[in-house]
């Protein structure tokens, strides 16, 4: 999208053939591993937890693809990361447990994390042996993370860490979570001051973890309290005092990939297969529709990761993706709800009925998590030249 005025650019691409091998090689693992039938397949990034499946991919090289081969990873480009996750993504496969480390706290450690970190943290993730949350959202902080209260202090060795975080991914089942807390003063004239982030063992003493049921019965979501947790000067990430810088860029991250467009695609290939020879009125247009769109919503993504190649920052292109992106799943959704009868429910006997259950329960999250509509504009609009 270039022009007057415009500044932000999707250069059209093809994929190569490699990569077109890449992606045949994933698809082919994927139907012999986990076959249509063996087990229940998540939407999108909010798939199940697996970690013996997350060490099967990491043996075929498909977790920390991007990280230097010196920390564990193999240097593999971003649109072979691309590759490789929309395919997971389109197969509902469990991903859990790698999910957060492997799209962020693995980049993380690459820019901001010291030698030690990197050494002690990095091949344990590419061979998909740890799991990694995020501790950023509070109870009475909303989307204003510049007002978190979560406090690390000063002590012998390191720092003593007391709060909470809710809406904690994965806590549960994960290993450790990267915190933004607060190391100095509130400072008025510069709230986003003072932040920092801290790698914090979610086993240490005083972290108590409280999984949050969902309406459908499942608990993704947590509850992370730390009561005077020690955390040692060798876990502090990056510069202190600058965790807010940090935690931004983490969060771009997190917006232009793959699982801003995909968490429903499941739903229309299920209702494709239960209603194939019997299609409601409306199924076709819905299929033209959608179809176009996600190709359109797949080209721009894979135009990110390809400028992410050449060494450039495309963070307004990603949060344009999410934008439109996430949108576009809850419209989704709200066809498919169109064309069916009867009230969605987690305890349907078929698959297409709990995947639509879960989509309306979760759905209401997917313009919110990794930044909110409205914030996400405004990061577009500082990428338009008056």
């Amino acid at each position: 999208m270039a022009g007057r005025g415009v500044t932000l650019r999707f250069a059209a691409t093809e994929l190569t053939p490699s990569e077109r091998a890449l992606r045949d090689e994933v698809r082919s693992f994927l139907e012999a591993e986990l076959p249509r039938g063996s087990f229940e397949p998540g939407l999108g990034m909010g798939a199940a937890s697996d970690p013996a499946f997350t060490r099967r991919l990491a043996g075929r090289g498909w977790v920390g693809m991007a990280v230097p081969t010196r920390y564990g990873g193999h240097d593999r480009t971003a649109v072979d990361r691309f590759l490789v996750v929309a395919e997971l993504l389109r197969w509902g496969a469990p991903i859990g447990y790698h999910w957060v480390s492997d799209r962020q706290t693995a980049p993380m450690l690459l820019r901001y994390g010291s030698e030690h970190q990197r050494r002690r943290f990095l091949p344990a993730i590419c061979a998909g042996e740890i799991g990694f949350s995020i501790g950023m959202s509070e109870p009475d902080s909303g989307s204003d993370l510049a007002s978190v209260t979560t406090r690390a202090e000063r002590v012998d060795g390191g720092w003593s860490l007391s709060g909470t975080k809710v809406w904690t991914s994965g806590a549960h089942e994960n290993d450790w979570v990267v915190v933004l807390c607060r190391t100095s003063p509130l400072d008025a004239d510069d709230r986003h001051g003072g932040l920092s982030q801290l790698i914090v063992d979610l086993s240490a003493p005083g972290v108590t973890v409280s999984p949050i049921p969902l309406l459908d019965g499942n608990a993704h979501f947590n509850e992370v309290v730390f009561d005077e947790v020690f955390v040692p000067d060798e876990l502090l990430l990056g510069v202190e005092g600058r965790g807010w810088a940090q935690n931004t860029s983490e969060l771009a991250y997190e917006r232009g990939g793959p699982d801003r467009w995909l968490s429903t695609y499941l739903l229309v290939e299920e209702l494709l297969r239960t209603r194939a020879d019997d299609p409601p009125p409306g199924l076709v247009d819905l299929l033209g529709d959608v179809t176009a769109r996600w190709m359109a919503l797949h080209d721009c993504s894979l135009a990110v990761a390809r400028a992410i190649d050449r060494g450039e920052a495309p963070a307004r292109e990603a949060a344009l993706v999410k934008e439109m992106g996430t949108r576009f799943e809850q419209e989704v959704l709200e066809r498919v709800l169109g064309l069916v009868d009867g009230e969605p429910s987690p305890a349907a006997a078929d698959r297409f009925g709990r995947l639509l259950a879960t989509a309306s329960l979760t759905s209401p999250a997917f313009t919110i998590r990794g930044g909110t509509i409205e914030i996400l504009r405004s990061v577009i609009a500082r990428g338009l030249r008056p």
